[in-house]
């Protein structure tokens, strides 16, 4: 049976490339980067160019990298490192209704101490009101965090100009601090922090064929942080503990890597997304796509389709060799629907029919045609079982 990866927004495979860099440091260079002896030294040298080799990337210094074991670290460090260090200027923070779980479940958390959180609407096609966060914004905002791109829907969000608003509103002070969540934009856009005017902003390695386990946060060297893992002092205070080299060089090879191919490979995609686009709203009765039809990642495809439950779908492709999601692979155990579906006003029977196909460097067309060949017929079939509605047979 043939076997179709069409999940990349979830994960990745790790590319040879990253591997080879990543080996070194699994077999003879293993000492610990505090070390003062040669292979202590060894893999102190391995994790600073991985540092300098993404800060290149991000347009940032290296001093402004932190390495950490996840993006969910990452932004859990941006969201609370941020609240207690700047709490006694103002506990109001601004975050969209569509973040990743990693900002949402910190803000929430930080709403049980005693933080205001606004949540930000978003309109039909994903995208934040810009005029909403202007009015939002107040003296005592410490914080606003808008994801680059959603990892369900594919939404691009406008990171300039929501940098341009809050810029203008803080004139020469410092805060708010403007926070993003870049993880499945890394690959696919420019991640350059002065183009985009970020304060803080969050990738990993898993998305962008890495290794899983580690991530990074650029920070600007004038913004103070309370770390929220404490220890033994490496990078720069903010994230104690014995470095994993390994992953770390792996992931910086891996970013280099993506950057590389970012322009050829998102043309590539663009085309076989919508030509996969085009055919599922075409021969699937009763089906739409989610998020912005333009302003989307170049590999994004999210469709609901009516009465039928995504999950279902999803296991019935698994049985034809297709690995597919309904959307964040964080939230797969979660039998509620996608809250960033529910955002968009799309009605729970409707968001719990989606489907959400990911393309990468090993998808072909071949595989997207196997896809329309198979599909149809599982639509057909699960419709006939429903319990959501009987009106759809064909």
């Amino acid at each position: 049976m043939r076997k179709i990866y069409l999940d990349y927004a979830a994960t990745t495979y790790i590319d040879p490339i990253v591997l080879d860099k990543m080996l070194p440091f699994l077999k003879g260079n293993f000492g610990n980067p505090s070390s003062l002896y040669s292979i202590g030294r060894q893999a102190k040298m391995g994790i600073e160019y991985a540092r300098v080799s993404v800060a290149k990337i991000l347009g940032a210094s290296s001093q402004e990298i932190i390495f950490t074991g996840s993006g969910t670290e990452s932004d859990n460090l941006a969201i609370f490192g941020v609240a207690k260090f700047y709490q006694n200027k103002g506990k109001h923070i601004i975050v969209s209704k569509i973040e990743h779980k990693a900002v949402l479940e910190a803000a929430k958390k930080l709403e049980k101490e005693g933080f205001e959180i606004i949540y930000l609407d978003v309109d039909s096609k994903g995208l934040v009101n810009l005029l909403e966060l202007k009015k939002s914004l107040r003296s005592d905002t410490i914080l606003v965090s808008v994801m680059y791109a959603n990892n369900e829907i594919g939404t691009i969000q406008p990171i300039a100009k929501i940098s341009e608003i809050i810029r203008e509103f803080r004139k020469e002070n410092l805060l708010p601090l403007f926070h993003t969540d870049a993880c499945q934009a890394a690959g696919a856009l420019t991640l350059n922090v002065k183009k985009l005017g970020v304060d803080l902003l969050t990738i990993n390695g898993s998305k962008i064929y890495g290794p899983k386990g580690v991530g990074c946060l650029y920070k600007a060297k004038d913004i103070k942080l309370d770390p929220i893992i404490v220890g033994g002092g490496q990078e720069n205070n903010l994230r104690a503990g014995t470095e994993n080299v390994a992953l770390i060089a792996g992931f910086g090879e891996a970013l280099k890597l993506a950057e590389k191919l970012r322009l050829r490979e998102s043309r590539r995609l663009k085309k076989l997304r919508d030509y996969l686009i085009k055919r599922i709203l075409k021969i699937i009765p009763h089906s739409q796509l989610n998020g912005h039809p333009e302003k989307r990642l170049s590999n994004n495809i999210n469709i609901s389709i009516a009465s039928i439950e995504g999950e279902a779908l999803v296991l019935m492709l698994d049985k034809y060799g297709v690995f597919a999601s309904t959307g964040s692979a964080c939230a797969s155990h979660d039998l509620n629907p996608s809250h960033v579906l529910l955002a968009m006003g799309l009605a729970p029977e409707l968001a719990h029919g989606s489907l959400r196909l990911t393309l990468g460097r090993k998808t072909t067309k071949m595989d997207l045609d196997y896809v329309m060949k198979i599909l149809p017929e599982i639509i057909y079939k699960l419709r006939k079982i429903s319990s959501i509605s009987s009106n759809y047979k064909k």
